[in-house]
């Protein structure tokens, strides 16, 4: 079973940085995508970033285009999260995900539907002050 533990997170003022990161354990294959998602109470959880294992292409909402990367340590099986020039709508609870498909866009959520099992991390506050 896969397990994914964050860390990172916190608080920043608008305009600044904070990184998260995801510690991804338990992994079997290589046809799977890890992304960071995030959720407002109230709102759906909506996918931000997401990268393909096989070859490392990224997605990115438009909402975070150019001012976040999604990056990965495949050794460590770790996926990280650099949030830059925050603005106060990126508060939010951040959430990491497996997902059982090699394909960056799919696996945060847009386009095609895929079979096996999504697997989630606990959460990460993300907190950003005007």
């Amino acid at each position: 079973q896969v397990q994914l533990v964050e860390s990172g997170g916190g608080l920043a003022q608008a305009g600044g940085s904070l990184g998260v990161s995801c510690a991804a354990t338990g992994i079997t294959g290589a046809f799977y995508a890890l992304g960071w998602f995030r959720q407002v109470p109230g709102k759906e959880r909506e996918g931000v970033a997401c990268i393909a294992n096989g070859d490392g292409a990224t997605y990115y909402s438009d909402s975070v285009k150019g001012r976040f990367t999604i990056s990965r340590d495949i050794a460590k099986n770790t996926v990280y999260l650099q949030m830059n020039d925050l603005k106060t709508d990126d508060t939010a609870v951040y959430y990491c995900k497996f997902a059982p498909v090699d394909n960056e866009v799919i696996a945060c959520g847009r386009g095609g539907p895929y079979y096996g099992t999504d697997y989630w991390g606990e959460g990460i506050d993300v907190t950003v002050s005007s």
